[in-house]
């Protein structure tokens, strides 16, 4: 009886100290989340200023502290009239979740751009889904819209839906060796019918229209279902090679939308980038 008193009481204890950090843990995030700013926020860097930094650096050794001072005040009366580039990078996943970014970035951009500014961006992706890559790009014509001069800077790859963003741009730039292209579409669908049906499962899938479900993971794939999902794929990338084409209209579209990928060398040649630098 003693031990069970026992055991009580520390289960007793130990309830109270754990509802005590559970509510402590929850007073902070109320907390922080009442201080957290409201609305859209963006971080602003001035890059001119840090490449400025690193270059004054070295010239601190390489010039006397009068020529650096006068080189420096020199400097700040031709950076007065001088034309803004904003720049923005965009690293993209599967699901391009760097647009929710992209988005606030851009509407920031087009509500200050002055005649003469341009933005770049900097941009890093392997593609990924239709709808989401089209909206990623779907923002940079906005800049476009806007007529604001817009330079893709490519170091990695832009390939598939990221080469969709890329050739939005008036100017795509690459490192050499950078991929680019990839202007096709794929779908991978694994399928468990026969395991299923090795092993006595059944799988009841029910669908309201002729092609609701054209294939299944573990329903039966027909040859009707599979040609009608062949059918939506080579749309989609006749819809690829419209958007590609309205962007860089001198492009031979039978030659690089087979879905093949290219270095940049070989992709200034095909005309899928403007100029080779990093």
């Amino acid at each position: 009886m003693d031990i069970l008193h026992d055991a009580l009481g520390f289960a007793a204890r130990g309830f109270i100290v754990f509802a005590t950090i559970a509510l402590t843990v929850l007073f902070c995030v109320a907390v922080l989340r009442r201080r957290r700013p409201r609305g859209s926020w963006l971080h602003v860097k001035p890059l001119n200023k840090q490449i400025e930094a690193l270059g004054d650096a070295l010239r601190g050794n390489l010039m006397k502290r009068r020529e650096l001072r006068r080189l420096r005040r020199k400097r700040k009366k031709v950076d007065a009239g001088r034309p803004n580039v904003f720049v923005l990078d965009f690293k993209g996943d599967l699901f391009a979740t760097a647009v929710r970014n992209l988005r606030e970035e851009v509407t920031a951009i087009t509500a200050v751009a002055g005649k003469g500014d341009e933005v770049v961006v900097r941009l890093e992706s392997a593609g990924g889904a239709v709808p989401h890559y089209g909206l990623a790009a779907a923002q940079l014509m906005r800049v476009r819209d806007k007529s604001i001069k817009l330079t893709v800077c490519i170091d990695r790859v832009a390939a598939s839906g990221g080469y969709m963003m890329a050739c939005v741009a008036d100017a795509v730039v690459a490192a050499p060796f950078a991929i680019i292209g990839s202007i096709g579409v794929v779908a991978q669908v694994p399928n468990f019918h026969r395991l299923l049906k090795k092993h006595d499962v059944d799988f009841q899938e029910m669908t309201a229209g002729e092609f609701k479900r054209t294939v299944s993971v573990f329903g039966e794939i027909t040859e009707r279902g599979r040609k009608k999902f062949q059918e939506e794929l080579e749309d989609t990338h006749s819809l690829f090679k419209q958007f590609v084409k309205a962007h860089r209209p001198k492009l031979d579209l039978d030659q690089v939308a087979t879905g093949e990928h290219w270095l940049a060398r070989r992709g200034l040649e095909l005309g899928l980038v403007d100029q080779l630098r990093t």
